[in-house]
């Protein structure tokens, strides 16, 4: 099930052929997004791939830079989703604050910052550069739940 917003960012994502999965539920005891004055804060999403399963794997190991990117770009369709899902307006992002990325690495994995670039690149494109230009985290992690490949959480301005 795909989710149908309006607007200026909905219209970034026909332009990009972008359609928004779900919002995915938690998936153990917390919630996917708190809204806190004018701050939105997303918790961490995992990759689903297009059948509705975990993207897993570790980088360095078992997968490629490429698929890492990827992977975060899948995490951070979902961040934006559950922005949705939050918001019922994408306009309603004044500024995507901060990423962080977390991956699933082997120990001589460094090129965590790489994999991180799938996601910013995707809320560059959704948001475009005023909104969507970010700080951001890129930590090598040892695992993951679900043996996830990359796990995403944003910060986000809201406006009025």
């Amino acid at each position: 099930m795909s989710v149908v917003a309006s607007g200026r960012v909905a219209a970034n994502l026909q332009r990009l052929g972008i359609k928004l999965p779900a919002a995915a539920a938690p998936a153990t005891n917390y919630v996917s997004y708190v809204c806190s004055g004018m701050q939105l804060h997303v918790s961490g999403q995992l990759p689903k791939n297009d059948v509705g399963g975990c993207m897993t794997g570790q980088l360095g190991a078992s997968l490629t830079v490429t698929e890492g990117q990827a992977a975060a770009r899948a995490c951070a369709l979902q961040v934006v989703s559950q922005m949705q899902a939050a918001l019922g307006d994408l306009d309603r992002v004044k500024r995507v604050v901060k990423l962080n990325v977390f991956v699933n690495s082997s120990p001589s994995f460094t090129e965590q910052s790489y994999v991180a670039n799938g996601a910013s690149d995707l809320i560059l494109s959704v948001f475009g550069e005023e909104v969507g230009r970010h700080a951001r985290c890129a930590v090598g992690v040892a695992q993951l739940p679900f043996g996830a490949a990359v796990e995403v959480d944003a910060l986000v301005e809201l406006n009025n």
